[in-house]
């Protein structure tokens, strides 16, 4: 019965003097902190906000999400993260559903957030300096308000690529176990660590493997509000940064900024999470700048981690195997466990999995089947238990009744030395069915062409499978974690047709 602020409160017992969070030359300490978060606590009490309400946050990567995110949690309330780039509509949408009693906003992003507030007929507090000091001078609020471990403390809508954004619940007791394993466990996160925080903070994976994780180490985030290749690299080496966590275009775009663009030499650790990471960009970054990568796999609806590689115990191209307190299988459209090397979809149960969709009875239903939650997404397992992701469920392209992953297309594009980013999908095909194309930007200063890509495909992978269009764009359209969005890649006129 532990509510997960209480992190916030045990680390600074402990640690008050230490940095906890920075951005640039800003730096608050543990104690800082801890007091600033007590007295959003005491706002939020004052206006008869608190236990089991709902409060959205609509910030970028600043010091105050931190501090209102630990606050609203310190009063009872369940956060709601929000992307400040979030139109009017998506607001009222997730206030709406919801039923959150205020968001707080960022000033980019309260014109959007008050309309949609207004709408959903909540309040919505811009978050400007003014109000910063209206918070710095309120009466602090020291105690924790007791939560049970199935309560909700967030509220993570997804991305909604399949129909309108669900809320997934996660509750204190995934949040802080998820928290705790991160930690302990995967990173060995200490003190000492200064953890990048490139990663949104509205995400499960910045929350997760950045925010709470550090917190519960009492390590420092150093934070980033939008994500610049040659700018993580100068933060890394300024803030001597040990643990750097990304997605793989963040990986993709530091290797091509390339390893003398700063001194990388603090990096302990690196972990990659939220989509397939090519084997060709794992390699060459820990080449270039010496620091290894370890794989992982969650979702918003596991806490996020659901399973990782370990130092010294790792596969490329591997998710990894599954965390302690978390089973994994790989089943049929049965529900029935499929052999080693066989491709099902992935299964997840344990500590990390959801309480389940907010007011969605049977959306949950859908996912959660006798405690173990179906992910859509489908892959296989060696016989050292080692995981791989293939494809998700709804990306899997079927030509002429052969099944075509995309990744396994995308790793091979990833292979020639011209290629900064692919995307894989399938197009209509009157008698195939589907056929294969490929969206592709390039490396600055690269010259080739779409020929000489399908064909340099062509040459690896058997015939139905390699792209017969292969087109070339500035670049990808991205989620805002850095996620390659398929379904908003366009396709040019005449392609497929």
């Amino acid at each position: 019965m532990t509510n997960l602020a209480t992190n916030l409160v045990d680390t600074t017992a402990r640690e008050g003097h230490r940095p906890a969070v920075q951005l640039d030359d800003l730096v608050l300490s543990y104690a800082d902190f801890d007091d600033r978060s007590a007295r959003v606590a005491g706002w939020l009490s004052g206006r008869g906000v608190g236990r089991g309400d709902r409060v959205g946050i609509m910030l970028p990567n600043v010091i105050e999400f931190a501090v209102f995110y630990y606050g609203t949690l310190r009063s009872g309330a369940t956060v709601v993260p929000m992307n400040p780039l979030l139109k009017s509509r998506e607001v009222q949408h997730y206030l709406g559903d919801s039923g959150s009693s205020l968001v707080f906003a960022s000033t980019s992003a309260v014109d959007q957030a008050s309309i949609g507030a207004a709408r959903a007929g909540t309040t919505c507090v811009r978050v400007d300096s003014a109000f910063i000091e209206e918070i710095a001078a309120y009466p602090a609020s020291r105690d924790v308000v007791p939560r049970d471990d199935d309560d909700t403390a967030v509220i993570l809508y997804t991305s909604g690529t399949t129909g309108t954004p669900k809320g997934a619940e996660l509750t204190h007791a995934n949040m802080r176990t998820n928290a705790a394993v991160t930690a302990r466990a995967l990173l060995a996160l200490s003190p000492d660590d200064v953890v990048m925080g490139c990663l949104p903070l509205f995400h499960s994976f910045g929350q997760t493997c950045g925010l709470n994780a550090a917190v519960l180490a009492g390590a420092c985030v150093t934070l980033m509000p939008r994500f610049d290749a040659a700018a993580a690299l100068q933060v890394i080496e300024r803030d001597r940064v040990t643990v750097f966590e990304g997605v793989p275009t963040m990986y993709a775009a530091m290797l091509n900024a390339g390893g003398g663009a700063a001194d990388t030499s603090s990096l302990r650790i690196c972990v990659s999470g939220g989509a397939a990471l090519p084997v060709e960009v794992l390699r060459g970054f820990a080449e270039t700048f010496g620091a290894p990568i370890l794989e992982g796999y969650g979702l918003s609806e596991t806490s996020p981690v659901a399973s990782f590689n370990r130092l010294g115990n790792a596969k490329p191209g591997s998710i990894g195997y599954a965390i302690d307190g978390v089973e994994m299988r790989v089943v049929d459209g049965l529900g029935g466990d499929l052999p080693a090397g066989e491709i099902g979809e992935i299964a997840i149960r344990g500590h990390n999995v959801m309480k389940g969709y907010w007011q969605r009875p049977d959306a949950t239903a859908d996912v959660i089947r006798d405690g173990w939650f179906h992910t859509g997404d489908l892959g296989t397992k060696d016989r050292d238990g080692f995981f791989y992701i293939v494809d998700r469920k709804k990306d899997l392209i079927i030509r002429g009744g052969f099944n075509v992953y995309p990744r396994e297309i995308e790793e091979v594009l990833y292979e020639h030395p011209a290629v900064l980013e692919a995307a894989v999908i399938g197009l209509p095909h009157p008698t195939h069915g589907e056929e294969v194309g490929a969206a592709v930007a390039l490396c600055p200063g690269s010259v080739t062409s779409s020929d000489e890509l399908r064909d340099y495909v062509k040459e690896r992978v058997a015939a139905y499978k390699y792209p017969r269009h292969v087109w070339l764009v500035d670049a990808l359209p991205k989620g805002p974690t850095g996620k390659i969005l398929k379904r908003e890649i366009v396709v040019p006129a005449g392609v497929g047709s």
